[in-house]
């Protein structure tokens, strides 16, 4: 290390350049922690600037995700694509270098960070991921799962609830291979921190089950590096290295206040700067001797190819190990996945059993569990409800130690008790997915997605295959009452981009869509499941479920001989409701056609003459579903039998009646929309 201190100068002066140019963005937090990126960059991090999806690599978040130029200067540093151009088209139109940092869109960024909380929480399942591929892939004399994940936060990340949950978990499951860096400066976008921050964040960690490293001077690269190498020693916790930082370093005017936090230092304060710095190089430029001591081709490539030659030597001992890890790390499902799917579905047409959709998901989960190792389970304190755990799936145990617990096969746990944590479960599940060599999903109450949202959210915009299993989906729980009954959430799910939602209505449809959230590579998935009893809607074929909508019942099958003189569209519970009207319209001598669509966001997706064949044109439509009622008029609906208040406590029965939910009031819904037309 020629220089440490004009090696943290250069990101300081990008950081300050790039926001400048940009007119826009964060250059404190960057400036602040630059040293500490040259001690653990510059000495400790384990990538390769060639091959950012490495499987072991070190992973880095940068929880703190406004400080973006912190990222961007280090991976344009060390050797990542990321040209100078890319710095100077800072925050512009399709640049590489978005606000803040985003996993896919940006070589070498391995989360998507921003809203404060998350990053650190991601970090966590990835730690965690890391160190169960490690208990289950490793053998004696060949650890080809062997790296640590690190993270900077700030005093942000420690104000959201969301950390609190993380940490504890992280303390609970022993993650020693997690190490955070915090950059504590005391500033916030609204001033010193300290009138409503006061937490003694040390003692919190301590107290969460962390090694504790500090204060130490966050401007001193020697004493970071010891840090970390001291928390690299620890073999049963993760460890927190505070260091205290100067938000705005090197700022005549603007070190240690609010003003260097959100917005450009100025030209005038920016040529301040590098007078104070020793900085004298024009706007965007690095000296050579700069580059090269920032430059990680070299041992990059030689930490991968020595990887690469203890994987070879792992190949040759375990060949069927070998081949199971890279296709767990490159996401592929077993090559036997197909016709377990289809088996699955086949199997629960054929038994045509009435039973809640949590349990169908729970009898899906048995045959998926068993034939894909990679499925890692778990609750947020509601396994008998949710349904979540199966035989193949007993619960993630650690021993004192912090060793993954394993049965007498040799076999660790895949069901994960996150206690009443949803937002930190939904989160953690995003990083186990970001790390790779798993696939997630979690379980709680339907309502109770309110508190994972945004993490729902960052799924479905990192395109990250995260499946939710939420139950309890309607006002059909009786008496636990409107705090619990879903109303609004199913429509909410719906209209975040990028993420499916299954509201399946039997075993059969349940089985489909959780085929069909496994096969989505690119997206996540929500399933939202009765907790009443749902009898099997018989079916003459299965292929089109898939489709998110199909046609179950045409007016033949209830003993008519006419064409569909109007469409019942139904999901999940309430399919059941859309047949027995469509019988008792029958009797009526009224013709309807009953589509079930248990996705809508699937069916969205199809094309028109799909649609048109299951939604005929000029036929008048009625849709059926307990919650609001909104979202169903895209379908051209004349009528939606809804519900948009809250709903009640009180037994389902009870309820169903008093909102309107009985074949009785469809049917009557359908007919009054006939003598409209």
């Amino acid at each position: 290390m020629a220089n440490s201190q004009q090696m943290a100068n250069a990101i300081r002066a990008l950081a300050m350049d790039a926001v400048q140019q940009a007119n826009s963005g964060h250059p404190g937090a960057p400036m602040g922690m630059a040293d500490m990126a040259v001690a653990l960059w510059g000495r400790h991090l384990q990538h390769n600037p060639a091959n950012p999806h490495w499987a072991n690599r070190d992973r880095f978040v940068l929880s703190n995700g406004h400080g973006s130029m912190l990222i961007y200067a280090l991976l344009h540093l060390t050797g990542y694509d990321l040209p100078m151009q890319e710095l100077k088209n800072f925050r512009q139109l399709r640049s590489k270098t978005a606000g803040h940092p985003e996993v896919g869109h940006t070589p070498g960024v391995e989360t998507t960070t921003g809203p404060l909380g998350q990053g650190i929480t991601n970090a966590v399942g990835m730690a965690l991921a890391e160190k169960l591929l490690a208990a289950e892939f490793n053998r004696d004399g060949h650890a080809i799962v062997d790296h640590h994940t690190y993270t900077f936060l700030g005093d942000g990340c420690l104000m959201e609830g969301i950390s609190h949950e993380a940490v504890a978990l992280a303390g609970a499951w022993k993650l020693n291979k997690l190490i955070a860096l915090y950059d504590d400066n005391g500033i916030s976008i609204d001033g010193q921190v300290a009138p409503w921050f006061i937490d003694n964040t040390a003692l919190r960690f301590v107290a969460c089950g962390w090694n504790v490293i500090g204060p130490v001077d966050g401007h001193d690269a020697e004493k970071v590096d010891a840090a970390i190498a001291e928390a690299r020693k620890q073999t049963e916790r993760p460890s927190l290295i505070i260091c205290k930082t100067h938000i705005g370093k090197g700022s005549p005017n603007r070190a240690n206040t609010a003003k260097a936090h959100g917005e450009p230092l100025g030209a005038e304060e920016i040529a301040l700067t590098r007078e104070a710095l020793g900085w004298s190089h024009a706007p965007f430029t690095v000296p050579d001797e700069v580059y090269a001591d920032w430059n990680a081709r070299a041992t990059g490539f030689a930490a991968e190819q020595a990887w690469n030659e203890r994987f070879a030597a792992y190949q040759a001992a375990f060949p069927e190990l070998a081949a199971e890890f890279v296709r767990r790390m490159n996401g592929d499902l077993p090559a036997s996945f197909a016709q377990v799917a289809v088996d699955t579905v086949v199997q629960a047409h054929t038994k045509g059993e009435t039973v809640a959709s949590r349990k169908a998901s729970q009898l899906a989960l048995e045959a998926f569990t068993a034939a894909l190792p990679e499925l890692l389970g778990g609750s947020a304190d509601l396994t008998g409800s949710n349904l979540t755990n199966t035989k193949s799936t007993p619960n993630l145990r650690f021993d004192m130690q912090g060793h993954v617990v394993k049965n007498e096969a040799g076999v660790g746990g895949r069901h994960i008790n996150y206690g009443v944590r949803e937002f930190g479960m939904a989160a953690i599940m995003n990083g186990v997915a970001l790390h790779g060599g798993f696939i997630p999903y979690g379980g709680t109450f339907l309502t109770f997605s309110d508190y994972s949202r945004n993490a729902i959210r960052m799924a479905a915009l990192m395109k990250q295959r995260v499946i939710h299993v939420f139950t309890h989906d309607s006002i059909g729980l009786g008496e636990d009452g409107p705090t619990h009954q879903s109303i609004e959430h199913i429509a909410s799910l719906r209209l975040i981009p990028n993420l499916d939602v299954w509201r399946p209505a039997d075993t059969a449809e349940t089985a489909v869509a959780w085929s069909v959230a496994l096969s989505n590579r690119d997206k996540p998935t929500v399933l939202a499941l009765s907790r009443q009893n749902l009898p099997y809607a018989p079916k003459r074929e299965l292929g089109d479920i898939s489709r998110g909508a199909y046609v179950l019942s045409e007016p033949k099958d209830v003993g008519l001989k006419k064409k569909a003189q109007a469409v019942i569209i139904a999901t999940g519970s309430e399919v059941q409701l859309a047949l027995k009207a469509q019988r008792l319209l029958a009797a009526k001598k009224i013709a309807v056609r009953v589509v079930s669509m248990p996705s809508t966001t699937t069916f969205d997706r199809e094309d028109t003459k799909y649609k048109k064949a299951v939604l005929p044109m000029g036929i008048p439509r009625i849709a059926v579903e307990m919650g609001v009622t909104d979202g169903w008029w895209k379908y051209g609906c004349a009528a939606v039998v809804g519900i948009d208040t809250y709903g009640e406590s009180a037994p389902a029965p009870v309820l169903f009646q008093h909102f309107g939910f009985t074949e009785e009031n469809v049917a009557a819904t359908v007919q009054a929309v006939l003598k409209r037309k």
